[in-house]
């Protein structure tokens, strides 16, 4: 969008470049080209001074249903204590990489009623 914007303003400048030079002592083409070079710039300066994007972070907090308890939480295959560092959400569902024997799994909720 930058780069249509400056060619924009480069077409602002050359038609009010012109209409100064064949202005002819005509005075209305001389402010035609002045309000013509004075759009170019503001063009410039609205383009240089846009804000910068801003980085958007999405944040998942996992609700684990039921009593689970994240210290008491075992691995299926081994039985190894796993931690809320082995758990992640894949679109939408929990998933637990057990560090102990690599297993890695879906927890399967039960309703909360």
């Amino acid at each position: 969008m930058k780069i249509v914007t400056y060619i924009i303003a480069a077409v602002l400048l050359l038609f009010g470049f012109m209409c100064i030079v064949g202005s002819q002592g005509v005075i209305a083409r001389v402010i035609v080209g002045i309000i013509l070079f004075a759009a170019a710039v503001v063009l410039v300066y609205l383009t240089r001074v846009q804000p910068t994007k801003q980085e958007i972070t999405t944040i998942q907090k996992i609700d684990l249903t039921g009593d689970v308890q994240l210290e008491q939480m075992k691995c299926q295959s081994c039985g190894g204590a796993l931690s809320k560092e082995n758990l992640k959400v894949v679109a939408g569902a929990i998933f637990v990489d057990c560090p102990y024997c690599g297993a890695a799994y879906q927890i399967e909720e039960a309703p909360k009623w």
